[in-house]
């Protein structure tokens, strides 16, 4: 059993003193970390989470039973009593914050012992994720894990700050709510007061966020949990944390304008970066004319360029073929490439394309003894010509070529360029690039659906000059949206809302709902918009990603203290599980052993 604390109080976290502190009396209280034990000396590092101090234990000068020290093992929980003392010259530690001092220790109490760890509690370690998360409270002791929530820590706190100090009240939404599904699939919760009757997790506090405003709560903010029930990847979890804000009386510069003053004082709060304002900006389809990408990456250039127009009567069919059906042939510059990828290269990124939908890429290398191409026999000079013009076309590039519908063009192109920067290690380390994507699609096609879809949500605005398409031309509708991208990745989105009952029901009959259909699942929004509603927008931010992102690690799995894994189960608490068929009763539930 392990001893009590007692009177004793902890007089301040391990790495919290210096040298000003040489000479005071102090009690530090944490786990084992390492010992050494040199007969009547031990060293023991002492770990918390703010860092390591290392504690002396002297026979001659301890008070107690000093077989005690000789006990103490790895992720022992200790507390000391001793006084603060300067390091010899030859034990300072300059890895160390506090490596030039230490605690000579004259008290001594284990208040828990610990079995020996699966794994070494220590950043750099090769164990398998599957362990690391099944013994997440130990792998939650590493420095790199902790050091990883501190700084998700602040990015929230900044946020709260910023928000708090421009007029926003933090208000909560429910977490049981009816089920509205246009979007993820949602995850259900019984209910056993109404059988048969379910609430929904909420996807977002969307409709809840745009009744405040209706209210006259003028701006609003939340750091809230959002649940979708979909396929997992690395930065996906179907539970994660957003930072959800909305605005009243705003256009969509209002929105954008705020929310980079918001990034400026996270990135100087918790990194110390200075964030040059305003951001650049791009349209929807100036980012997927260039970059491929709604979310593009624009560390490096490698941008698309169409020569759709310059091939449209090539005796190359596969080209021309395409742009007389309505597609287009696009192609990218890998400058310098052809000294540099060898054949065998060239078609593992054709290999790779595939991936993205594309039936093949067409490419030609130039060099100094001429064209090396599959492709140029099919061509005319002029043709050539007009190609090696549009691509900046010089001896030692290689061109890669697709063509086929545009969001085939789009989605290869895209991958390809982020692979090759990636090959070509072309992105600096350590920058950031922060850039706004404006005027979306409102809708898209689901050739799953046979429908038009909400590109973001149904309940974005659409370009004041466009609320015509909404129902006559749908497929060039835009919409008043927006995006936060960070360094390829999107961060955050929003849009500027609806704010008429009447064209919340045009938009709601362009996604091919009913009258009834439309008043049935979002009624409660439909009836409220009627009694007054001010022109209205937001932004979410995924919590998760950008702590991802500023933390630098891979997954958003290592900035959330207790993720799920592929399959969407825990491995710690081994949720999902059964339950007692008493519960199940009382929900008026029954299981398919099926």
């Amino acid at each position: 059993m392990g001893e009590f604390l007692g009177d004793w109080k902890r007089t301040a976290l391990c790495a919290e003193f210096t040298t000003d502190d040489i000479g005071r009396e102090v009690t530090l209280m944490g786990w084992a970390d390492t010992r050494r034990d040199l007969g009547g000396l031990v060293f023991v590092d002492l770990r918390d989470r703010s860092g390591i101090m290392q504690v002396v234990f002297d026979e001659s000068m301890f008070q107690g039973d000093f077989d005690k020290v000789g006990s103490i093992r790895s992720e022992f929980v200790l507390a000391v009593k001793g006084k603060i003392v300067e390091r010899s010259e030859d034990t300072v530690n300059p890895k160390l914050p506090t490596g030039l001092i230490e605690v000579k220790v004259r008290e001594l109490k284990i208040l828990s012992k610990s079995e020996t760890p699966p794994f070494e509690i220590e950043d750099g370690n090769k164990v398998r994720e599957e362990l690391r998360l099944k013994y997440r409270y130990l792998d939650l002791r590493r420095p790199e894990m902790q050091k990883n929530l501190m700084l998700r820590n602040k990015i929230a706190n900044s946020a709260r700050a910023y928000l708090t100090e421009n007029g926003f009240l933090d208000i909560e939404t429910p977490m049981l709510q009816k089920s509205t599904p246009e979007g993820a699939r949602d995850y259900l919760v019984p209910s056993r007061i109404h059988p048969g009757c379910f609430y929904a997790l909420p996807q977002s506090p969307q409709l809840f966020k745009q009744i405040l405003m209706i209210s006259g709560y003028d701006r609003y903010f939340q750091i809230t949990k959002c649940f979708r029930d979909e396929d997992l990847r690395a930065d996906r979890q179907p539970e994660f944390t957003q930072i959800d804000t909305e605005m009243s009386f705003v256009d969509a510069d209002d929105v954008m304008t705020l929310h980079e003053g918001l990034l400026q004082r996270v990135f100087k709060d918790v990194l110390d970066i200075d964030v040059k304002l305003p951001l650049k900006r791009l349209s929807y389809q100036e980012a997927m004319n260039r970059f491929g990408s709604d979310k593009p990456d624009t560390r490096f250039g490698l941008e698309l360029k169409d020569v759709s127009d310059i091939v449209a009567g090539s005796e190359f069919k596969v080209f021309s073929s395409v742009v007389k059906n309505g597609g287009s042939v696009r192609a990218i510059n890998a400058k310098g490439c052809a000294n540099i990828l060898a054949r065998r290269e060239i078609d593992a990124l054709v290999d790779f394309v595939k991936i993205y939908g594309a039936k093949g890429m067409a490419w030609i290398s130039i060099r100094e003894d001429g064209l090396n191409s599959p492709i140029t026999k099919f061509m005319t000079q002029e043709e050539i010509d007009g190609i090696m013009e549009r691509l900046d076309g010089k001896v030692g590039d290689i061109l890669f070529f697709v063509g086929d519908k545009n969001s085939v063009v789009y989605d290869s192109l895209g991958a390809l360029r982020l692979k090759l920067a990636e090959k070509l290690d072309l992105i600096e380390d350590n920058t950031w690039d922060l850039l706004w994507i404006t005027e979306f699609p409102l809708f898209e096609y689901s050739e799953e659906e046979k429908r038009y879809v909400a590109k973001h949500h149904p309940f974005t605005s659409p370009m004041d000059e466009d609320v015509d398409k909404v129902t006559s031309d749908p497929e060039h509708a835009r919409a008043k949206a927006y995006d936060i991208v960070l360094n390829g990745n999107e961060i955050g989105g929003g849009s500027i809302r609806i704010h008429s009952t009447e064209l919340q029901e045009k938009m709601f009959e362009a996604l091919g709902f009913s009258k009834e259909e439309a008043w049935e699942r979002f009624g409660f929004l439909l009836e409220a918009l009627k009694y007054g509603t001010p022109p209205h927008g937001g932004l979410a931010y995924g919590l998760d990603r950008l702590a991802m992102l500023m933390t630098g690690v891979e997954s958003i799995r290592d900035v959330i203290a207790f993720p799920k894994v592929q399959n969407a189960s825990d491995l710690m608490s081994k949720a999902p599980d059964t339950v007692d068929r008493k519960q199940l009763r009382e929900l008026h539930i029954k299981v398919d052993e099926n």
